[in-house]
């Protein structure tokens, strides 16, 4: 006789019943999942996720008993089921373990909702092109923001500079210590590349930025089977079409093809949402300022209009940059211009 039951004992959702809210398990025999293995999650689309096991690409699907727990690029997880990569074939992923970092944004700057971008992320690539599109400080301030609110180390990745001089917009964040890296097109191709691919070494780097400041070339040079389209800059609006269209994490080819690192090019952004960053916590990611605020009074935001502000009587007595202080309050401020004006 045929069964008709629709799952076999060996699927997770033989023993969960998600319809109805309430509902008891099956059996008190919960999978133990001994037989997962590990992976990280590099794309997702449409509720499918490729996931790298042991250096090759699976396809899986989230099980049900995960319910709502989002599954994001970066995510390190714990797959069963299928995991040949062979065609057709599909795994389930039944478990998500602990994020290390998460790189949020929000629609909008009143959005409650958060929207997690990467996991597991340790280093935020702000690219930004010094000319065509001319540089938009707004979106950089907002995504160093996002990195120090993520624990994230930024680094500023300044494209184009045969169109321009990387000295004027430098100027603005060296008092924040922020490390930068200069790519320029000369007649071998891309010049700068050794620099920024001694920085991405070894780490799992996000990078992030306005559609035309040449993301896509980048990732291309970095990884050259990458494949990632590159796109013109409007003549007219001065900005650049969108060509990634979802996150990807691509391993950074190293020696004897063992990769040396992670990078993660995201779809080009016009608005980053900073609802879910607190004052308090931002201020956490410069020591030095954190600490000359132990004396302000309750409820201080260390922005220039707070009176008796711990950072002014730093300032006022020497004993803190003033250029740094400013870079500082800018960032604050950079909460307060709409995401879609950056």
């Amino acid at each position: 006789m045929t069964s008709s039951r629709r799952y076999s004992d060996q699927d997770v959702e033989h023993y969960d019943r998600p319809r109805r809210r309430g509902s008891r398990p099956r059996t008190k025999e919960r999978p133990t999942y001994d037989d997962a293995v590990d992976g990280v999650v590099v794309t997702v689309d449409r509720g499918r996720f490729t996931v790298v096991v042991g250096g090759q690409q699976i396809w899986a699907v989230k099980a049900r008993p995960l319910g709502r727990k989002g599954v994001v690029v970066g995510d390190r997880v714990r797959v069963v089921g299928d995991v040949s990569g062979a065609e057709g074939s599909l795994a389930r992923i039944v478990e998500v373990e602990p994020r290390t970092t998460v790189l949020r944004r929000t629609a909008d700057d009143d959005d409650p909702v958060e929207r997690v971008v990467v996991a597991n992320a340790s280093q935020l690539v702000v690219v930004t092109a010094l000319a065509d599109p001319e540089p938009r400080h707004g979106l950089i301030d907002r995504a160093l923001v996002a990195a120090y609110d993520a624990g994230m180390a930024p680094l500023l990745c300044l494209t184009k500079a045969d169109l321009a001089d990387p000295e004027t917009l430098l100027a603005t964040y060296r008092a924040l210590g922020v490390p930068w890296v200069v790519t320029r097109r000369d007649d071998d191709g891309l010049g700068g590349l050794a620099e920024l691919r001694e920085r991405l070494a070894g780490r799992a780097s996000v990078l992030l930025g306005h559609s035309g400041v040449g993301k896509s070339t980048l990732v291309n040079a970095l990884v050259p089977d990458a494949g990632r389209e590159v796109g013109q800059v409007n003549a007219v609006t001065g900005r650049g079409r969108h060509t990634s269209t979802s996150a990807l994490m691509l391993p950074l080819p190293g020696a004897d093809d063992t990769p040396d690192g992670w990078i993660i090019d995201t779809p080009g952004i016009r608005s980053f949402g900073l609802a879910h960053v607190q004052p308090e916590h931002l201020i956490e990611a410069f020591p030095d300022l954190d600490e000359m605020t132990e004396d302000c009074p309750r409820g201080c935001t260390h922005a220039a209009d707070e009176p008796e502000c711990g950072l002014d009587e730093a300032v006022a007595r020497g004993e803190a940059d003033p250029d740094r202080v400013a870079s500082f309050r800018r960032l604050l401020d950079a909460r307060s211009v709409p995401p879609y004006l950056v």
